[in-house]
């Protein structure tokens, strides 16, 4: 049996976010009991010259959407980073995971060798499908999903390997 792209993207971007969202409810539990505001806690970053800890977050959403969205070869949506709160990082969390829920399998599969332009800071990026969503996209999800957990980790929240990994499925 193979894998298809489908399988190997909005799953697999479902499961991370869902899991981002236990682990940031997690790190909201311990922020009210030390008496932390959500602003501290979105404005927490591990050295000076890294992006704070809501950035991550939306980084990792936009990740999933504009991935799935570039596999199903369609313009994708645009999410405002402009979350000062918890709660709003819960609800753009919400959204991404309904907006890519509403693509279907056959949008995706097939889309291994569709060409994909990124205009970056530094110039442009081509990949093929399959390489833009195994080389680009999960490796940038994981990294800012994890910097996620990193950060409320070293705040103190009481978090496992457990929680990044099955978070919401425990």
């Amino acid at each position: 049996m193979t894998l298809s792209m489908y399988q190997a993207s909005v799953p697999v971007f479902e499961r991370a976010l869902s899991n981002l969202l236990h682990v940031l409810k997690k790190g909201e539990a311990h922020a009210k009991v030390k008496a932390v505001t959500d602003e501290v806690l979105l404005g927490t970053r591990l050295i000076p010259d890294m992006l704070p800890l809501a950035k991550q977050v939306q980084i990792a959403c936009d990740m999933a959407a504009r991935g799935t969205a570039r596999l199903a070869g369609v313009e994708p949506a645009s999410f405002e980073d402009n979350e000062t709160t918890l709660e709003q990082l819960y609800a753009r969390i919400a959204r991404v995971l309904a907006y890519i829920k509403g693509f279907t399998p056959q949008q995706i599969d097939g889309s291994e060798a569709r060409a994909i332009e990124l205009k970056m800071r530094n110039g442009e990026m081509s990949f093929s499908g399959q390489d833009y969503l195994l080389t680009f996209v999960l490796p940038n999800l994981y990294f800012h999903c994890t910097t996620t957990y990193v950060i409320l980790r070293e705040a103190g929240a009481e978090l496992g390997k457990t929680d990044f990994i099955a978070g919401a499925q425990q």
